[in-house]
């Protein structure tokens, strides 16, 4: 098992980075961690987000293997190895960012890039115990990231505390400001079907934050989830298709991109007008409240041996691929259940507030006097 696959020094003294490899670094090859792409050509360029990395002064040292293609939820890669969870040995590591992910619970680095298009900064981030978060969408600069057309994927920090996590977003983001005043906070807690060990850990955060709760419900959160689905499907099939030719696609990958190319249209556009009435519902949400929380995932993460099947887990981003559709920014706070196993606090805000909900989750943790800050 690894987390990179590929080491190299690039870049200042600052803080060190490793890179998720569907992000281009010029002369290094973006293989997606699939042997489809195993004779791809090295990058001309850096992709946007590695030129902010570098100009803020910090320093590459490799890029982390992945889900292939980043089409998948454990982290599972038969082909270019399975990273290791290193916190939670024998449990998946989550995908698809499952490399940036261990690297930093491994402390190789101070902080990783990954991606989430359906939960694959935010899965990972729970399933390692590290803080994962998913900007507004169009935040950040996505120039010469894999997939090059979509409306879901989010270029995403992780770290070990949440200050080195305002520090990664203001090296990523040009537009990312200082923490902004608080003022009352009011914290919507969603209702949701989650393993009572899960919920027992969440609501027990919440009400030791003595924080003023109330509780939200989202009617639209499951069709949600379904058309974050049918959107992921289509564009994964249209960016990654035509590789099933070469022969070269992961089993459990190749039968999912089967699949998605029967995506139709006529469930494409019910899946926008599905993104168009959750969009509305969680902004409504958001009006009342300071931000939302929910678990990040509904149970604890698998064991490896328990994941197999790439398309049975789908369901552990029940909480997470909602808001991929929606657009709006989420954070996973890790913690842990009765079992000491990982479970992810997750908080939503409105869009363009990324600097508030970065700041509530710091009002939150000062509160419970952890040693995430």
């Amino acid at each position: 098992m690894k987390m990179v696959i590929e080491h190299m020094k690039l870049g200042g003294t600052g803080l060190t980075v490793m890179v998720k490899d569907t992000l281009d670094i010029a002369g290094y090859p973006t293989r997606a961690s699939s042997r489809a792409l195993q004779d791809a050509a090295p990058a001309e360029q850096h992709a946007a987000v590695v030129e902010r990395v570098l100009a803020g002064g910090c320093q590459i040292l490799g890029k982390t293997v992945l889900h292939e293609l980043a089409y998948g939820t454990t982290g599972i890669n038969a082909y270019a190895g399975t990273a290791e969870n290193p916190r939670y040995p024998g449990r998946i590591p989550g995908g698809s960012s499952s490399g940036s992910a261990a690297a930093v619970a491994a402390g190789l680095c101070d902080f990783s890039l990954g991606t989430d298009t359906g939960g694959s900064v935010r899965i990972p981030a729970c399933c390692c115990g590290v803080f994962g978060f998913k900007p507004t969408f169009g935040r950040i600069d996505r120039r010469g990231v894999m997939p090059a057309q979509t409306s879901l994927d989010c270029i995403g920090p992780f770290a070990r505390s949440l200050s080195t996590l305002n520090e990664a977003m203001a090296v990523i983001d040009p537009r990312f400001g200082p923490a902004p005043e608080l003022g009352d906070i009011r914290i919507g807690v969603v209702a949701v079907q989650a393993a009572s060990d899960i919920q027992n850990a969440i609501d027990a955060l919440l009400d030791a934050s003595d924080l003023p709760l109330g509780r939200v419900e989202l009617p639209g959160l499951e069709s949600a989830y379904a058309a974050g689905m049918v959107v992921i499907n289509r564009e994964t099939w249209n960016a990654c298709g035509h590789l099933l030719d070469t022969g070269l696609v992961g089993a459990d990958i190749a039968g999912r991109l089967e699949a998605a190319g029967q995506t139709s249209d006529a469930a494409l556009a019910e899946a926008e007008q599905v993104r168009a009435r959750f969009t509305a519902e969680v902004d409504a949400a958001l009006e009342r409240f300071t931000v939302l929380a929910l678990p990040t995932m509904p149970d604890y993460p698998l064991r490896l041996d328990e994941a197999a099947d790439t398309r049975a887990v789908l369901g552990m981003t029940a909480f997470v691929r909602p808001f991929n559709l929606s657009g709006h920014p989420a954070l996973s706070i890790p913690c842990e259940g009765q079992a000491g196993l990982p479970v992810g606090l997750q908080l939503i805000a409105a869009k363009g507030a990324d600097e508030l909900l970065l700041a509530v989750a710091g009002e939150l943790l000062r509160r419970l006097d952890s040693n995430l800050l």
